[in-house]
Formats: C-alpha cells, sequence, structure tokens
C-alpha cells in the first residue's frame, strides 16, 4: 500500500510564499497550531523565488500568496505547474488573497482552496481538513483506472489564470509597434500568435514579426479569450489559425499553424483543451 502523505512515517510537506514577513510568521504559527504534522519546507519571498523553491523541494502543498513582487501568486503557480515532474502528483494549492474578491467565486468546490487576509484561525482549519481528505484521496489515485485530482486542478489554475480583472483595459483592435522612427499598425486579427520574450512580446503574423515593449501579462487582458487562446505561460495563438494538435507517445501537445512554418508547445496546463469532440 501506497503511503499516504499525511501518514507518520512520511509528513505531509509545504512550501509557504509570502512577501510580508509578518504575515508569513503569522501564517507558519497557525498552520502549525491547525496542522501539527505538516512540515515546511521553505518560505518563499516572491513569486520566482516560490517557483525555484517548489521546483527544488516537491512538497505537496503550496501557499500562495496572490499579490507578490515579480510572479502573482497564479504566475507562480502556473510555472510550477508547466514544469513539474511528470511521473509526480502536482501540489495542492492554497491562494492567500487581500482583496481579490473577484477571483474568489472560482475558487468555490475546486481543487485549489483560498484563505482571506487576515487568516482566521478556524478557515485556516477548515483548509486543512479539506487538503488532508484531498492527499488522502491520492492513495486512490494509484489504482488502476482511478481518476487523477491532477486534472481538475489544472482544470481550475486554467480558469483562475483567465479570470478578467477589475477594471480591465478594452480589447485591442490594433497593435501599434514601433520600428525605428515609425510606427507599424498591425490588425489584432492578422496576428497569429504572441510570445513572451523578456520585456518584450513577439506579435507574429504570417508576413514578418514585430516587436513591442509590453509583457504578456500586461497584453493578455487586452485579448479577446475567445479567439486567442493561452497555450503556455509565454504563448497565445490566435484560435483560427491552429490546423492540428498533435499528441507525442510522451503526451506532449504541439500545434500546427495554417500559415507558419513552427510548431507552437502546448504546456501540460492547457493541453486537456485539445480534445477531440
Amino acid at each position: 500500500m501506497t503511503a499516504l502523505p499525511d501518514d507518520p512515517h512520511l509528513p505531509a510537506t509545504a512550501v509557504i510564499a509570502e512577501d510580508e514577513p509578518l504575515l508569513a510568521q503569522a501564517l507558519q504559527a497557525e498552520l502549525a497550531r491547525a496542522w501539527p504534522g505538516l512540515r515546511l519546507l521553505a518560505h518563499a519571498v516572491d513569486g520566482d523565488d516560490a517557483v525555484e523553491r517548489a521546483l527544488d523541494l516537491l512538497p505537496d502543498l503550496l501557499f500562495l500568496d496572490i499579490r507578490m513582487p515579480g510572479r502573482s501568486g497564479l504566475e507562480a503557480a502556473q510555472a510550477v505547474a508547466e514544469d513539474w515532474p511528470a511521473d509526480r502528483a502536482l501540489p495542492l494549492m492554497v491562494f492567500i488573497t487581500a482583496f481579490d474578491q473577484y477571483a474568489l467565486q472560482a475558487f468555490e468546490a475546486s481543487a485549489v482552496d483560498y484563505l482571506l487576509k487576515p487568516v482566521q484561525p478556524a478557515r485556516l482549519a477548515a483548509a486543512c481538513t479539506r487538503l488532508r481528505g484531498l492527499l488522502a484521496g491520492r492513495r486512490q489515485a494509484v489504482a488502476p483506472g482511478a481518476v487523477s485530482p491532477v486534472d481538475p486542478l489544472l482544470a481550475q489554475l486554467r480558469s483562475l489564470l483567465g479570470a478578467p480583472a477589475p477594471g480591465s483595459a478594452p480589447l485591442l483592435a490594433v497593435i501599434q509597434a514601433s520600428v525605428g522612427s515609425a510606427v507599424h499598425m498591425v490588425p489584432v486579427e492578422d496576428v497569429l500568435y504572441f510570445e513572451a520574450a523578456d520585456k518584450y512580446v513577439r506579435v507574429i503574423t504570417a508576413e514578418r514579426e514585430h516587436l513591442i515593449r509590453i509583457s504578456l501579462r500586461e497584453l493578455l487582458p487586452q485579448l479577446d479569450p475567445q479567439r486567442f487562446w493561452q497555450v503556455h505561460r509565454g504563448t497565445v495563438v490566435q484560435a483560427r489559425e491552429i490546423s492540428q494538435a498533435l499528441r507525442d507517445e510522451a503526451g506532449k501537445v504541439s500545434l500546427v499553424l495554417r500559415r507558419r512554418p513552427e510548431r507552437i508547445a502546448v504546456s501540460r496546463i492547457y493541453a486537456p483543451r485539445f480534445k477531440g469532440l
């Protein structure tokens, strides 16, 4: 029989990501009371640190502040899910937020959970009870034919990452790309895909590419999500330009475009989008 993460000989493990030291200390103290057997592996101080610690330590649980320097908690969760070892169950994720009320409904009855700041002991205790149950349920996933808890977690992350932020900018109709002293006006409908490149975004059309000084995170709320599908944390593709989705022997998905020769990699979070009807 596979040992449970909550087994005395194999305690559940966690990483906390919180950039405010006092709040991090308070959360650690409350967790120690609510779940004495939980072993804290590390305290990350920002989103990038959270990704590095999670992928290095491979905890069972991640407690992520949504608003952090660098990557947000949601972006850190996305990066962890995309680079997590394929032969290991994804960590269960708990997001901590002070005022992101617009996202809270998306967490209900999901594979992830949330806590509101300041964290209330009773609410944290309830979350810990739920997390223990989810971790225990993973033993059943080892049995042939059992439903893996990974798929609902990935689906929930996709939902949260696609949730519009309050006060989102209006949808773009034209991309204004500067080249020297000229500004190229590129209709959004002509864009085949967008690709993150450091502090820039590559704008790829059938004929050429442009570089715009904006992050993909800033650009995404200005794109129609029905027309432009995020398929990787650094890539957004116009859906009508996708000719085929190919899955290799390892289960990895790549896209064939109608008017470009290159293949577009699809991360594990977004791969379930490409299923035949």
